[in-house]
């Protein structure tokens, strides 16, 4: 089963490294193809290892 209020607070975690990448990037003055590839790839890759790593699953007796 999963936790909703996890998986919430999991993806605010992961859109605010996104956003904060987006704004290094911006920073650094990069080419367009690095916004379309970074802030996905954050998002994603990052809710799939917490996913395979159980973060989001609900304990047993909750």
């Amino acid at each position: 089963m999963v936790s909703k209020i996890r998986v919430l607070l999991g993806m605010l975690v992961l859109l605010a490294l996104a956003i904060g990448a987006i704004a290094l990037l911006a920073a650094m003055k990069a080419d367009a193809v690095w916004f379309r590839i970074v802030p996905p790839g954050i998002l994603l890759l990052g809710a799939s290892v917490a996913q395979s790593l159980g973060w989001f699953d609900k304990k047993a007796g909750n």
